[in-house]
């Protein structure tokens, strides 16, 4: 398995190391961070046949699509608990018949 390295991507410095959980049996996973991102980030696992270009390729992509889920807006949903008083949750009703046509029996 490959040591911790370091290397340069469009201005950002990444710096990459292998680190295994403290619990048993762990397996090691990459951890990396970047220069102005206080964050340390652990995307997917190590594995044996890891060389520093499948990492660095695989980290630069993983950082880049996380910018660009960051810049995203925030989707805001309608909490349940800012719903009215009194307002009951039920199946959708059927939909009236139209004038005339007498209901189903």
């Amino acid at each position: 398995m490959i040591k911790a390295f370091e290397f340069e991507d469009e201005g950002r410095t990444y710096s990459c190391t292998v680190e295994k959980r403290r619990t048993p049996a762990a397996e090691p996973w990459w951890w990396f961070g970047v220069s102005g991102d206080g964050h340390r980030y652990a995307p997917f696992q190590a594995s044996k046949s890891d060389t520093q270009d499948s990492v660095r390729a695989r980290i630069v992509t993983y950082y880049k699509e996380h910018l660009v889920r960051k810049a995203m807006p925030a989707v805001t949903r309608q909490h349940w608990a800012s719903r009215g008083k009194g307002v009951a949750v039920t199946p959708a009703a059927a939909p009236a018949a139209p004038a005339g046509v007498p209901a189903a029996e």
